[in-house]
């Protein structure tokens, strides 16, 4: 899926425009159409210095934290549905 669909299904729709996106330089989001859409929308973007691991680490740790939890629900015959949060069939 599209990484602007899936910011806009998971992130913004949720959770409302952020005020601030800080980017390690990945190409797709460095892109003109991404530029344009933080300018609408009034999202300031920054980028991470190269090789600044604090800034990669809370990152890599929430990506760890989401897995885990994703893990757990899946071990326990639960599952999330889109759009309707954890439940337990």
């Amino acid at each position: 899926m599209d990484t602007s669909l899936l910011s806009w299904n998971n992130i913004i729709s949720t959770c409302g425009v952020p005020k601030i996106i800080i980017s390690d330089r990945y190409p797709k989001f460095t892109c003109e159409f991404w530029n344009n859409l933080y300018d609408m929308l009034g999202t300031k973007l920054a980028f991470s210095t190269a090789y600044h691991p604090q800034t990669d680490g809370l990152a890599e740790r929430m990506i760890q934290t989401m897995e885990e939890i994703l893990r757990s629900f899946c071990a326990y015959g639960m599952e999330y549905k889109n759009h309707e949060g954890y439940t337990h069939d």
